[in-house]
């Protein structure tokens, strides 16, 4: 492929006029040009000094930014920083809690205020793979974009990644996306290609402006279809003394003939139209689908894993859910005087539907109103609120703190349970609740040092949660009649060891109590660390980052996975120690293309443990070698 790289250089072209594809818009700019010059980033000329076609006029942006009247523009990511890390929950800082495999089930290690107050499924454990439209990239391109990445991760764990985009004319562009993970099992695969995840995910999108600037519109679809073929974790060796954790491809797991499936559909609609003068009229649309199927055959040894219910089939679990939601959102905006105001209603209509519902489905209709102000004083000072009320009770009222050297934000909400939580009919598991909301209060701040070689974050994060719903040891839903307390002081640093060396670090530390306090389960002490050499090379032609990830959770009763209903609960009895794991990587840009090399585990067999855990009965991953790269066209 390096060897190929010329091929993809860019032909030079007359000179575009810059302001062509850019209407003119209240509050838009070029994001952070002069962080991205400090990388190392410069303007490609071609002899003559004509501008070509590159990162600098492929531009992104999100919708929250149009619809806040703050339009900034993105260039093309080629920073190394964490590039080797290109698996979601690495890139997550390794804050989330898997089965050990990418693709596999997974939660947030700490709690987070849901976005949603209202009806959501439930089903969660496949959101970090999800791409969701309303989140996405929309482009403004001088040129058809390719974007492609490959990753083939050791032991067959493959990723692909691909992107289009290109501008129709100045004021429409369109685009799309393919992704496909094929990830083969880390633990007792039967065959080469024995995957443990097959994903299969597309997305399409579209941006378009009037002539006179006056409507904008903004369209994406996802869809996504996951399947994990669930392994039921390790036989722990007290109940079958042949069965040994750290054997890896020879381990001996629960399950052969059990099957998730996750399959989402989402359509998502933003558009506006400026009334007149400060006042602007918009309207969002979303419609929503998540089908899930749990297949398992039960005259097989799978049948060991379960619990001896079996409430619709002796023979075949069959548990099939399928939530669906509408979304209308109708509100009116401006600026006025440096202010941003936004007011709203909301109108959301879905169901989760099972055919071992007594009634068939069970359905919600939920009506909201809110708003949003945001001041912004100056470039480095800022204050914003916005709330939302769901008619008859339920609400979030969230607001932001901005200044030069200190950043403070608040949330207080009460939301509801999920329709999973209310009722569910499983073979396995059934039940049917009428639970209270669940009450939070958050606050959060970071204090801002930067000094030349030096840039630290410390933080504190305080909540309160009363009413939290939660899956006990009996692995039946549950809610807590107390309230948790969480003190969460942190630090983040970032520092540059003269020119070439740089130290990257966090540390969290997490205290509960209460009379909830059992009911969450986070490691007491979070720390990931990166040292690494960083310097352009070759007359920087080549720019080189090379080092050392640790990362390390202290010991606890990590919560344990149940495939049956896709969620994670209480557990006491397996401690999954604290054990510090090193990665070494090599993350290097030629051009516009990146490469990485990623040794995992670095430190296996160095340790008084022979590995480690992520979740009970699923071991972490073993040595191996890890391979990336992705490059862009811009022609």
């Amino acid at each position: 492929m390096l060897a190929f790289q010329p091929l993809f250089a860019q032909r030079p072209i007359p000179q575009v006029n810059s302001g062509a594809n850019q209407g003119p818009r209240q509050g838009r700019q070029l994001a952070d040009p002069e962080e991205e010059d400090a990388e190392g980033r410069r303007t490609l000329l071609d002899d003559s000094t004509k501008q070509v076609y590159g990162p600098k006029t492929t531009l992104y942006f999100f919708e929250k930014a149009i619809k806040r009247n703050n339009l900034k523009l993105y260039e093309q990511d080629t920073l190394l920083d964490n590039f080797h890390n290109y698996d979601p929950v690495a890139k997550s800082g390794w804050k989330y809690q898997d089965l050990g495999n990418i693709g596999s089930a997974a939660k947030p290690m700490y709690y987070s205020v849901p976005e949603v107050i209202g009806v959501t499924s439930g089903f969660h454990a496949y959101d970090l793979y999800f791409r969701d439209p309303s989140k996405r990239k929309f482009f403004d391109t001088k040129s058809p974009f390719t974007e492609m990445s490959a990753f083939f991760g050791g032991g067959n764990r493959n990723m692909l990644d691909v992107a289009f985009a290109r501008n129709v004319n100045p004021r429409w562009n369109i685009g799309l996306d393919f992704n496909t993970l094929r990830i083969r099992k880390t633990l007792n695969p039967a065959q080469r290609d024995d995957h443990m995840t097959v994903q299969n995910a597309y997305g399409l999108h579209t941006n378009y402006r009037s002539e006179n600037g006056r409507y904008w519109l903004l369209a994406a679809f996802s869809r996504m279809k996951h399947v994990v073929n669930e392994i039921g974790g390790i036989i722990p060796p007290e109940v079958d003394p042949n069965s040994l954790y750290f054997t890896y491809e020879d381990a001996k797991v629960w399950l052969q003939n059990t099957r998730a499936r996750d399959l989402r559909q989402d359509f998502h609609l933003y558009h506006e139209y400026k009334l007149g003068n400060g006042l602007q009229f918009y309207h969002v649309f979303d419609r929503k689908n998540q089908n899930l199927v749990v297949e398992s055959l039960l005259d097989t040894p799978d049948a060991l894993f379960f619990n001896s219910n079996r409430f619709n089939n002796p023979d075949t679990t069959q548990n099939k859910n399928d939530f669906e939601e509408w979304r209308n959102e109708f509100g009116l905006k401006g600026t006025f005087k440096g202010f941003y105001y936004n007011s709203f209603m909301k109108l959301r209509n879905g169901r989760m539907e099972s055919p071992f519902f007594p009634n068939k489905r069970s359905a919600f209709n939920e009506f909201y109103i809110g708003g949003e102000l945001i001041g912004k004083i100056s470039e480095k000072w800022e204050v914003s609120a916005d709330g939302e009320y769901l008619i008859p009770g339920n609400f979030k009222i969230h607001g932001i703190f901005i200044s030069p050297w200190l950043d403070v934000e608040y949330t207080k909400a009460l939301y509801k349970p999920t329709s999973m939580q209310q009722i569910y009919y499983g073979n396995h598991f059934q039940w049917e609740n009428n639970f209270s909301d669940i009450g939070v209060d958050q606050v959060r701040g970071s204090i801002k040092v930067d000094l030349e070689n030096l840039r630290l974050r410390p933080s504190l994060t305080l909540n309160r949660v009363n009413n939290y719903i939660y899956f006990g040891e009996d692995q039946l839903v549950a809610q807590a009649s107390g309230e948790a307390f969480m003190i969460m002081p942190g630090f983040a640093a970032n520092f540059r060891l003269g020119k070439k060396f740089r130290l990257d670090a966090e540390v969290i530390f997490t205290q509960v109590s209460g009379e909830a306090a059992d009911q969450f389960r986070i490691p007491k002490w979070y720390g990931n660390t990166r040292f690494y050499f960083d310097s352009p090379l070759f007359n920087e032609n080549v720019f080189v980052q090379l080092g050392v990830d640790v990362r390390y959770k202290s010991s606890f009763f990590a919560e344990a996975y149940n495939p049956s209903y896709q969620q994670f609960y209480l557990q006491n009895t397996f401690n999954v120690y604290g054990y510090p794991v090193a990665d070494i990587f090599l993350d290097f840009r030629i051009n516009r293309t990146r490469v990485l090399f990623k040794y995992n585990h670095l430190n296996a067999g160095m340790m008084s443990n022979e590995g480690y855990f992520v979740t009970p009965d699923y071991t972490g991953y073993r040595s191996f070698l890890d391979l990336g790269i992705t490059w862009y066209l811009f022609d």
